[in-house]
Formats: C-alpha cells, sequence, structure tokens
C-alpha cells in the first residue's frame, strides 16, 4: 500500500471515529451539539490524529486503540480553534472555507460548544475501549492531554501570543510562543501514539519528542509563510492574518528566504531522528509522508 493510500484510509477512518462519537452525544437536537458537529466535523487536515497513528502504526500499536487518542486529540484541537476565532481573540468569520462557529451559531453557543468539546476530548480518553493499553498508559495519556492543553501549552501559547501583538520580539520569543501554542499538540499526538504502544513507545519519547519538535515549529513557520501569500492574492474573505493582527511572523523577523531556510533545516532534523527508527526496523513511512505534507502544503 503506497503512503498517499494509507494516510488517506487513516483520515477517512479518523472521520468516521468522530462522527461515531458525536452521534453518541445528548441533546443531539440544541444548537449546542450542532456547533460541536459543525466544528469538529466540518474538515481540515487531521494532521494531529494523522500523527496519532502514524506514531503508533510505527511502533506497532493497534488502530483500534489509536481510534480513541486521534478523536480525543482532534476533539482538543477544534476546542481550540472555535475560541481562537471568536471576536475577543482573532475575530476570524471564515475557517476551512466555511464561517466560523460563532458567525453560524452566535459567540454564546460557540463558547459553550468549545468547552464541551474540550471535556469531551477528555471522556474520550476515559471511557473508551482502547484493546491492549494498560490502566497506567491511560492515565499518562490524560496527564499529557492536560499539560498540552493548559497554561503550560497551548492555553499560555495563546495568551503569549496575545501580549505580543504590536511588541518587538526576538525569535527565542517568537519560538516559544510558538512551541506552547502550536506544538505542544503536535508533541502531543506523537506521544499519545506512543503511549499507545505500551513501554517501547514510552523509551521512544525522548527520541519523538525531538521529532515533534521539529515538525511542530517547520508546520509555524510554514504557516507564516502562507500568509504572506494570502495577503498577496488579496483574498476576499475576512480571515485576520497575522500580519493583519500586527503580530511578528518568522518571515518579518527573519526574512522569507531565511524562513525557507529554517523549514529545510528542520524537515532534515525531522528525517535524521525518523532513521534512528529505521534503523531499529521500524517503518516509518507514514511519518516521513506527514513531514513531507506540512513543508509542503499550501494552506
Amino acid at each position: 500500500m503506497s503512503f498517499h493510500v494509507l494516510l488517506n484510509s487513516y483520515y477517512n477512518r479518523i472521520n468516521i471515529v468522530l462522527k461515531n462519537y458525536v452521534s453518541e452525544l445528548p441533546l443531539k437536537s440544541t444548537p449546542l451539539v450542532q456547533a460541536m458537529e459543525y466544528s469538529v466535523l466540518l474538515g481540515g487536515k487531521r494532521l494531529r490524529p494523522l500523527l496519532v497513528y502514524a506514531t503508533g502504526n510505527m511502533l506497532h500499536a493497534k488502530d483500534a486503540a489509536l481510534d480513541a487518542p486521534a478523536a480525543a486529540i482532534e476533539c482538543m484541537h477544534a476546542y481550540s480553534l472555535i475560541h481562537d476565532d471568536l471576536p475577543a481573540i482573532d475575530n476570524a468569520s471564515v475557517r476551512r472555507d466555511q464561517a466560523t462557529c460563532h458567525c453560524q451559531f452566535g459567540e454564546d453557543t460557540a463558547i459553550l460548544a468549545g468547552d464541551a468539546l474540550q471535556t469531551l476530548s477528555f471522556s474520550i480518553l476515559i471511557n473508551s475501549i482502547m484493546p491492549g493499553v494498560m490502566l497506567e498508559k491511560r492515565i499518562a495519556m490524560l496527564s499529557e492531554l492536560a499539560h498540552a492543553s493548559g497554561v503550560t501549552g497551548m492555553c499560555g501559547g495563546q495568551m503569549l501570543d496575545l501580549i505580543s501583538e504590536r511588541q518587538k520580539t526576538t525569535i527565542e520569543k517568537l519560538e516559544s510562543i510558538h512551541q506552547h501554542k502550536t506544538g505542544a499538540l503536535i508533541r502531543l499526538a506523537v506521544r499519545l501514539g506512543a503511549l499507545t504502544a505500551g513501554d517501547v513507545g514510552v523509551e521512544s519519547i525522548p527520541d519523538l519528542d525531538q521529532f515533534s519538535d521539529a515538525i511542530g515549529l517547520a508546520f509555524q513557520v510554514q504557516d507564516d509563510i502562507l500568509d504572506i501569500a494570502n495577503d498577496n492574492k488579496n483574498l476576499l474573505k475576512q480571515t485576520r492574518s497575522d500580519r493583519y493582527a500586527e503580530k511578528i511572523t518568522y518571515p518579518e523577523l527573519i526574512g522569507l528566504d531565511n524562513s525557507r531556510i529554517k523549514i529545510r533545516d528542520l524537515y532534515n532534523k525531522s528525517l535524521s531522528v525518523l532513521e534512528i527508527f529505521s534503523n531499529q526496523k521500524y517503518n516509518t513511512t507514514m511519518l516521513r509522508a506527514l513531514v513531507s505534507f506540512i513543508i509542503q502544503r499550501d494552506k
């Protein structure tokens, strides 16, 4: 099976898994659940759940055990996007070529939908059947999810990002923002996949952290480059890019050419880590495909 076919099969798998979890929710006729469904099933790259599957796949975890952590992290990611788009933060009206949650359902419902998706992510990890996963590993997953999504991770990064608006900063501060805001959930995805694989996964986490840190930063640098491309195209939609918000981006701080060099260096670093696993006879095909996707995507 080619890696394109393999990735597509897991993309379809996580969409089915997410639909199943949403279908089991109570109050399905209320705007709250409708907003949750709208936000988590709207589409998107599914990068984080794909990283869960790819890491677990490499370490021989069962797909049935990877479904829950893959769905949990996508619910957490969907919650973060709903709240990021709110008028109080990014004030965005378009997400994935559709109206943002608060524009579609109202700010009050959007806030509640984000809150409910956040708690759903924990509920999925607690209550789902995960064949072969020991209780201690499930508890470790819950701890990792909390660490990556709270003050020590995504929320803390969002606060640092808000503070940095219209202020001069350094490359070190910029990287700290993105290691928290974007990188934390990418690292979490890889760690969840590893923990699903058991002790062999735990032993692999130090190397996998180097890998996820590299691709997490590469993802953000590419985002910054794409923001410039979108600004130059003068898109006829109100999306409020980071440049519009007067936030500092990599191209503005180190230049466009140096940003591309940065991505290349991070790409090579991630591949050098995967070579460690290849040398141990692990199949790194899916993870390599995802690395290529991160640096080659155009949106």
